[in-house]
């Protein structure tokens, strides 16, 4: 399926959120992410399921001031 993943386009065969940050090599990342523009917490990652024309965001905190 086709996908948008930050901005870009992309495709995947992942079929849930979490499948997808594992495939992109954020499994064991601190990260933040959105599906649609509604954010998902971690624990609802394996459940919230892709479907074609989905964006997500994936965002990784920053340290500094």
């Amino acid at each position: 399926m086709k996908i948008t993943v930050n901005g870009e386009a992309m495709a995947t065969d992942a079929a849930t959120l979490d499948s997808l940050c594992r495939e992109l090599g954020f499994a064991d990342a601190k990260i933040a992410t959105a599906l649609n523009g509604a954010f998902v917490p971690k624990n609802e990652r394996a459940t919230a399921a892709l479907a074609d024309g989905d964006a997500v965001e994936i965002l990784s905190p920053r340290q500094g001031g």
